[in-house]
């Protein structure tokens, strides 16, 4: 890939109001982190359109915001048929959803789906749990998952895209 490529991540969960809104937040900083964030774009959708144009859920915020995340700006979206065409990784938080995800995608982009937790060492073959229904330590928990396996994901686009 040239060195002017951008490369685009998507992050997709149920409602696109705890993980994926986390996720983008967490890899957000972290892609800016590395000084990548003119070449790196990175958004979030949901597989279902329960909540579009809210806010991710207050408690997702507040478990980010402890954490220095800003996911204030955010806005809940569904996933579009455009998306597939446009994200180079499209990154599904568990099962259900990339099943999902699978059954929309065109099938000459199947390859752009991947489940978060491939990128993680610590939590690999796992899926990113659903906090929506528990307490703060579901929040914490996710963002534990989300952290270690934005590193993994940082490390495949920098190998992958020669970054």
């Amino acid at each position: 890939m040239s060195q002017a490529t951008t490369v685009r991540v998507l992050f997709v969960c149920m409602g696109n109001i705890c993980r994926s809104p986390m996720s983008q937040g967490v890899f957000e900083r972290l892609v800016e982190q590395a000084g990548l964030a003119d070449r790196i774009e990175v958004d979030s959708a949901g597989t279902h359109a329960y909540h579009v144009g809210k806010p991710p859920d207050p408690r997702a915020q507040e478990a980010a915001r402890a954490r220095g995340y800003a996911l204030h700006a955010q806005r809940a979206r569904h996933v579009q048929p455009e998306d597939f065409q446009r994200a180079d990784y499209v990154i599904a938080m568990d099962r259900d959803n990339l099943a999902a995800l699978q059954e929309i995608c065109p099938p000459q982009l199947q390859g752009r789906i991947r489940l978060f937790m491939e990128f993680s060492e610590l939590y690999r073959g796992q899926d990113v749990p659903d906090p929506y229904y528990g307490g703060t330590r579901g929040f914490e928990r996710v963002l534990d998952m989300v952290e270690e396996a934005a590193q993994g994901l940082l490390n495949e686009i920098r190998r992958r895209h020669r970054m």
